[in-house]
């Protein structure tokens, strides 16, 4: 894992090595190991490329021709030696990358290069990249298995080439003018850029504090900032930029004739090797273990893998593998007694923190400097606890269950969209049955479910009627008082489109990866992780993995009111089956409540009656400040999640547009 940084002048200007200095200083804690600089002249085929390995080498050589610079802050996974030093170049000098990532089919496909003649010096991932750009051009990218953002410049096409991966697991943020392009994996290190403005993206906001979404757009909090999408490559050519989408998930198949056995057998398979090909690394690895099913199905095939199958490297996990875990001595949010059924039965090393609340606000400072855009939950501080308790203990490389909520429906709300599946198909018989054993797994009034069900069947053009209906039922639903009316009128707007499915509960299954949540869960991860200088990988992200789930009839995936039940089914004897049977939900949670209502009321006060957090022109203040009175007094018409949303969107504006507290050497 690294962090990349790079600077196009258009106009022939030399790219200021202090700038690429600067972008790259700013993210040192993405790759502590090694740094490296490149520049190139595109207009000049005769000037070859000047490799800066140490920054204090003088620069007053480097003239007009030299527009195109790339930079690099190395965490050495792969081939730790001086080979694997970046920015990297073929043998001539005349294609060269920065890049941030793994590619985990790296040796099948080193193989294939070499038997095609293709000569290799180092043996890390990144040199294949580059040999199979050479074979292959930008359809590269179609043959890799992994996490990746990358730039790579093109010298006899003149042509720069930047991609990210299929599932948007490892960042890419650009800005472009007329002038020049700028890219990076931290919206920070192109901040550092004076000529980047500051201004806050005030549609991004009203989605974040209305609807709670981040990063479901290419556009970020910041008004000239973009990302590059998942599964999205970009080129430029001739001073023109061009975005392609490469991959996408095949809307509506379905295998329709394949029995539990064979659907449990080939997703064993598949995860098996997925979780294999993920324990590849050179440095000390662990995993996150959180109670849950993904986390403990990973934790315990990592186990087998290390014991049974002999394919995991000792060396580097140890005689017994290491798992991190967040608890609580609040029993409403402990997960001690399943993470223990996982303890027992793998005889792995856990370790454990405690996060309380007590210095919130100086950990939340910290976090916001390092996710460089709001967050929507303070739930966020269990994982960065966890990330800075594998570091302590000498991890580099950490394994987490993230993304398998979001492919196998895992969350509750996905039974809605089944249940209006079942109707659509006229599953009547099975709707009836669903409906009770989830109204009995997880103590589930009925009406409930049939009131959020007409919220799905009722068509937009019967909006009256549906509010008629639901309110006759129990619909308590209340306005967005606290906010701005002004601010409303101009920012409310559907950022999100209708999905390319015709099923109701796959088309829920696909916003969730590609929209709704899990571009924001990577992102936090990734800045959880790399602030402590750790590569977090997602084995449930395997592409293959999410193609073959994706394809599944929806039966594979709910069934008699149970969530995952093709992961269930695949991991019987393999996990406790107190945990393959769990019905909650829980995951790294916090008593987020208590800690915003009582234990930081007065800090959060202190927050909400400032001249700055008055003056943003997002909020109706007074309404704002009595919602809040309320939900402390226990008579809530607002959520915490509200409540932190508030708050944290002050604090990272008083960080990153008032730059109070902004400092460019935070990470030291």
């Amino acid at each position: 894992m690294c962090g990349i940084a790079g600077i196009y002048n258009f106009n022939n200007e030399a790219v200021p090595v202090e700038s690429l200095k600067r972008m790259i200083d700013i993210m040192r804690h993405r790759g502590p190991d090694d740094e490296g600089f490149m520049q190139f002249g595109s207009k000049s085929e005769a000037t070859s490329p000047v490799v800066v390995t140490s920054m204090n080498s003088p620069f007053t050589f480097h003239l007009s021709p030299y527009n195109i610079g790339f930079g690099h802050c190395r965490l050495a996974i792969i081939d730790l030696s001086e080979a694997g030093h970046q920015p990297m170049c073929n043998e001539d000098g005349t294609i060269w990358i920065t890049y941030n990532g793994e590619i985990y089919n790296y040796l099948e496909l080193g193989q294939d290069l070499k038997s095609k003649g293709h000569i290799f010096k180092s043996k890390t991932d990144t040199e294949v990249i580059i040999h199979a750009y050479e074979e292959w051009g930008i359809n590269c990218i179609q043959k890799f298995n992994g996490m990746w953002a990358f730039a790579v410049w093109d010298a006899p096409k003149k042509r720069l080439f930047c991609a990210r991966d299929r599932m948007g697991i490892k960042p890419f943020y650009y800005y472009i003018d007329k002038e020049r392009f700028l890219f990076a994996s931290e919206i920070k290190a192109l901040l550092v850029n004076p000529f980047i403005d500051r201004r806050p993206n005030d549609k991004i906001i009203w989605d974040y504090l209305v609807n709670e979404y981040v990063d479901h757009t290419e556009n970020t909090f910041f008004s000239d900032i973009k990302q590059l999408l998942p599964a999205h490559y970009l080129l430029i050519e001739n001073k023109d930029l061009s975005i392609y989408r490469y991959w996408d998930l095949e809307p509506n198949t379905t295998l329709s004739d394949i029995t539990d056995a064979e659907t449990a057998r080939q997703f064993y398979e598949l995860f098996e090797d997925a979780v294999c090909l993920h324990l590849q690394s050179e440095v000390p690895l662990g995993t996150c273990l959180s109670g849950g099913l993904d986390s403990s199905s990973i934790v315990c095939m990592v186990n087998k893998l290390l014991f049974s199958n002999g394919l995991a490297n000792k060396e580097l996990i140890g005689e017994q593998q290491k798992t991190f875990s967040s608890c609580f001595e609040d029993k409403r949010f402990d997960e001690r007694d399943f993470i223990q059924e996982v303890v027992r039965q793998t005889k792995v090393q856990a370790r454990y923190v405690f996060p309380d609340g007590t210095d919130l606000l100086d950990s939340m400072d910290t976090m916001i400097w390092h996710q460089d855009e709001p967050f929507p939950s303070v739930r966020l501080l269990s994982q960065w606890c966890v990330m800075e308790l594998a570091r302590e203990n000498g991890i580099t490389v950490l394994l987490d269950g993230q993304g398998g909520d979001e492919l196998l429906a895992g969350y509750h709300f996905f039974f809605q969209p089944y249940f209006e599946y079942l109707l659509k198909t006229t599953q009547l018989k099975r709707l009836v049955e669903e409906i009770k054993f989830h109204s009995k797994l997880h103590n589930q009034p009925k009406l409930p479910i049939i009131k959020d069900l007409l919220r799905f069947i009722i068509p937009g053009r019967f909006l009256e009627l549906r509010k008629y209906i639901l309110n006759k039922i129990g619909n308590n639903e209340n306005p967005n008082s606290w906010i701005n009316k002004d601010f409303s009128r101009q920012c409310e707007n559907k950022t999100i489109g209708p999905s390319p499915l015709n099923d109701p509960f796959k088309a829920c299954i696909y916003k969730y990866l590609t929209k709704y949540r899990l571009p924001s869960l990577l992102r936090y991860e990734d800045r959880n992780s790399m602030a402590f200088s750790l590569e977090a990988r997602v084995p449930f992200l395997d592409y293959r993995l999410v193609e073959f789930i994706f394809s599944l009839p929806n039966t594979q995936i709910i069934r008699n009111g149970m969530t995952k039940y093709v992961l269930r089914n695949a991991m019987k004897t393999l996990i406790p089956e107190i945990i393959r049977n769990r019905t909650d939900k829980m995951g790294f949670v916090v008593p987020e409540s208590y800690w915003l209502q009582k234990l930081n009321k007065e800090q959060i006060l202190d927050i909400f009656t400032s001249r700055s957090f008055s003056q943003r022109g997002y909020f109706n203040h007074s309404e704002l400040l009595r919602s809040y009175e309320l939900y402390c007094s226990g008579q809530p018409n607002v959520n915490c999640s509200l409540v932190w949303r508030w708050m944290n969107l002050e604090l990272w504006f008083r960080k990153f547009i008032d730059k109070r507290g902004f400092n460019e050497n935070f990470a030291d």
